[in-house]
């Protein structure tokens, strides 16, 4: 389907950039415009970004279905409270979204500590540190692929507390989607153990670690290919099985 200004949809949503006029104002910025000058010229790829997200998360659904009722009895069985971790986060345009993930700590760990885990991290559970050690706390993320609040490659999505101290180049990577894996997640896939031990944890993640995932998140966008985003996925089955990229 077609609107008048010819953008193409499809069920009613947008597969390309929006005009640069009608961007949020913290977006607008020269840093920012160089990234979406080139995402303009790759309309082919996003078309089938978005769907490969919907048609592969519709898919994955009916496949993960069974196994995610599984996870979900073993969450409960576990420890109390709820099956899911619904913190707020952001994705393209600055747009907050609740993501779905397992719950993997005990209830309410985030009004007890930092957004951000280290690797002995007191609050995880029994069965969570199993879902973490294999990422399949990350499945309910399925209905976020659908939605189109995430795609399967692009920036993870930060707490809103961390977006607030992006520098003006780190908007871009609010252009698109944000991402179930990405270039830098393979790269810090030990993120947590990288934080372990720091007296002030977010000091860190924001003054160390996210500016080295951002290199890689700007330079993916840079980079931005439909068939770079089918490579990264494979990347990263290879990482979860214990490949290390240097």
């Amino acid at each position: 389907m077609q609107n008048s200004e010819g953008t193409y949809l499809i069920e009613g949503e947008l597969l390309m950039l929006k005009k640069w006029e009608t961007l949020p104002d913290f977006m607008k910025n020269d840093a920012v415009r160089e990234y979406y000058d080139l995402l303009q010229k790759k309309k082919v790829s996003m078309f089938l970004k978005r769907a490969m997200d919907l048609v592969g998360g519709v898919i994955l659904l009916i496949i993960l279905a069974i196994p995610m009722v599984i996870i979900a009895v073993m969450i409960k069985l576990d420890s109390e409270g709820p099956v899911f971790y619904r913190q707020e986060r952001v994705t393209t345009y600055g747009k907050h979204f609740k993501i779905h993930k397992f719950r993997t700590m005990v209830s309410n760990a985030d009004k007890i500590g930092s957004a951000v885990t280290v690797g002995n991290d007191s609050r995880i559970t029994k069965v969570g540190a199993k879902l973490r050690g294999c990422r399949l706390d990350e499945l309910p993320q399925v209905f976020d692929l659908i939605s189109g609040d995430m795609s399967f490659v692009g920036t993870r999505p930060e707490a809103v507390k961390y977006v607030e101290k992006y520098k003006p180049e780190y908007m871009a990577t609010l252009l698109l989607p944000a991402g179930i894996t990405s270039e830098a997640s393979i790269r810090y896939k030990d993120e947590a153990e990288l934080l372990d031990g720091a007296e002030d944890v977010d000091k860190v993640y924001i003054e160390e670690v996210l500016p080295g995932k951002m290199r890689y998140n700007l330079e993916s966008i840079k980079r931005f290919s439909f068939v770079g985003e089918i490579v990264t996925m494979f990347r990263t089955v290879f990482a979860v099985l214990g490949k290390d990229y240097e």
